[in-house]
């Protein structure tokens, strides 16, 4: 379980935009991220992605929404 704090705060962040961008509570926006498998590949040290930005998790999770 390396980069915890990375994470944490990548989470944090991206459950921001999230709430932000789609006018919902921090709440509904952190069932939804927790929803999609984009927080499956972030748990996942091989991915790199807890060495990326809030914006592009986001922008994984709207690629998600749209298939």
């Amino acid at each position: 379980m390396k980069h915890v704090l990375s994470k944490t705060i990548l989470i944090s962040q991206t459950i921001e935009l999230i709430a932000n961008k789609y006018k919902i509570s921090i709440e509904e926006a952190r069932d939804r991220f927790y929803a999609s498998n984009v927080i499956e590949l972030l748990d996942d040290d091989e991915t790199g992605l807890y060495g990326e930005s809030a914006l592009y998790l986001l922008s994984l999770y709207e690629n998600q929404l749209n298939k």
